[in-house]
């Protein structure tokens, strides 16, 4: 049981992050005991889970959905990622050492190498892209040695993650040079520039937020 909550929770969250459902979209225990061969006890148990880190959204008497397009909550959301790894990002500049230093790189070096979008399908993120993405940033904020806000952050990111995968195919997401914003938040964490940091930080995410509006997905309620 335990290997398959586990096998089914990690496909699950997956299959979401990836974008395969579109916002709003039902999410069928039946269906999906099929597609991960398991019970539906355990996609259930799944499900809920998910929804604790806000990639599921469960309605009284109708079931599990994938959440709905609220930019308004986007952009309350962001701000507190924000302000989150601001201070986080300080933590780890101050303890933070050479083989945290080494590891940033490195995560660097990977994303830097891996397309950002599928070479056969332009407008398509590259799942290998956003796991890099997610390990860069993570690796960034390790030193902090704050589980609760690491978790805080990684929940906000996967949330967050969800607008990047529905605003990919737009010609606004093109428009964004994302690789400069990684280098540049690399070398003030090399620079050991706390502040620059933070700041970096806070405008990579604003401008993700920018993206989804500019994308035309929805309006702010």
């Amino acid at each position: 049981m335990a290997k398959a909550s586990v096998h089914s929770l990690e496909g699950i969250r997956r299959t979401i992050l990836d974008g395969f459902w579109s916002p709003g979209d039902r999410l069928q225990p039946t269906a999906l005991a099929l597609q991960f061969e398991t019970s539906t006890t355990v996609i259930r148990e799944s499900l809920t889970r998910l929804a604790g880190e806000d990639l599921v959204v469960i309605r009284p008497n109708r079931g599990f959905f994938v959440p709905d397009l609220d930019l308004r909550e986007l952009a309350d959301i962001t701000e507190l990622r924000c302000s989150t790894e601001a201070l986080a990002a300080r933590l780890a500049v101050e303890r933070g050492d050479v083989a945290w230093e080494s590891k940033v790189i490195a995560a660097h070096h990977k994303l830097s190498r891996t397309p950002r979008r599928l070479p056969e399908e332009p407008g398509t993120l590259n799942p290998a892209w956003s796991e890099a993405h997610r390990e860069f940033h993570h690796a960034l904020l390790v030193p902090c040695d704050c589980q609760p806000m690491l978790k805080l952050s990684a929940d906000l990111s996967n949330f967050t993650e969800l607008y990047r995968r529905w605003a990919a195919p737009s010609k606004a997401a093109g428009k964004r040079n994302v690789e400069k914003e990684h280098q540049e938040i690399l070398d003030a964490a090399m620079a050991r520039d706390a502040v620059l940091l933070g700041e970096l930080l806070g405008n990579h995410y604003r401008s993700t937020v920018q993206v989804v509006i500019d994308a035309g997905l929805s309006t702010l309620r």
